[in-house]
């Protein structure tokens, strides 16, 4: 295998979680003033955090972006998350190949908050296999598109970011992995949520693919 070391992205690559956070966010930004389409939620706010679009909240709101509203935000996305969350078809079974395959030169490289990150990898049985090699975008000096959370990521793995492979998903989490340096294959199946596979070759992916459960075969031939 050419790469030394794997690094995942979290929502939309290992955990369905995208749709269940974007229907709280959705939900709320109504309740806030702004009328939404589910659809335009998610194409505004895929692959970004809510604060780092708080201007255009505020002006669609007419309202601050306080920390009450976050707070409420996650407590609900949080048990949407805790009582609908499954993991994306066939990655958890590509995670344990992988695992094995790298020596466990995994992680997990997310743009969400840790507390979020944490509780879905437990829940859909994938925590085991990053253990500590879990990384939160919003610990670094700046959350994805920059590179601070993958180059975390290599850094710990002792693992230099031109040797690595990045899974993303989105234009926001291929535009990061390719700053870094290492290489990043998409992961497009077409569903809502995803980055299209045509956006994601535009932004620097060398391979897209359409299934996690190609995933081992596609790096071992």
């Amino acid at each position: 295998m050419k790469f030394e070391a794997i690094l995942f992205d979290c929502d939309g690559v290992l955990v369905d979680s995208e749709p269940l956070t974007n229907g709280v966010l959705c939900a709320m930004l109504n309740e806030a003033g702004w009328a939404i389409s589910p659809e335009d939620c998610m194409d505004t706010f895929i692959g970004k955090t809510v604060r780092s679009e708080a201007a255009r909240i505020e002006a669609h709101t007419g309202q601050p972006l306080t920390d009450a509203w976050m707070a409420e935000f996650y407590a609900r996305r949080n048990a949407e998350i805790e009582g609908h969350l499954q993991p994306i078809a066939g990655a958890v079974d590509a995670v344990r190949a992988l695992h094995r395959l790298t020596g466990g030169r995994i992680a997990c490289a997310s743009g969400a908050d840790r507390f979020k990150v944490e509780m879905q990898l437990r829940q859909v049985g994938l925590a085991e296999f990053f253990g500590s090699h879990v990384f939160s975008g919003h610990e670094m000096p700046a959350t994805k598109p920059a590179p601070d959370v993958y180059l975390a990521a290599a850094a710990a793995l002792g693992v230099a970011p031109a040797r690595c492979l990045v899974i993303e998903d989105t234009v926001t989490g291929v535009t990061a992995g390719v700053a870094a340096g290492a290489t990043v294959w998409g992961y497009a199946p077409g569903g809502a949520g995803h980055g299209s596979a045509e956006a994601l070759r535009a932004t620097g992916a060398a391979r897209v693919f359409e299934s996690m459960a190609d995933l081992p075969g596609l790096l071992v031939p």
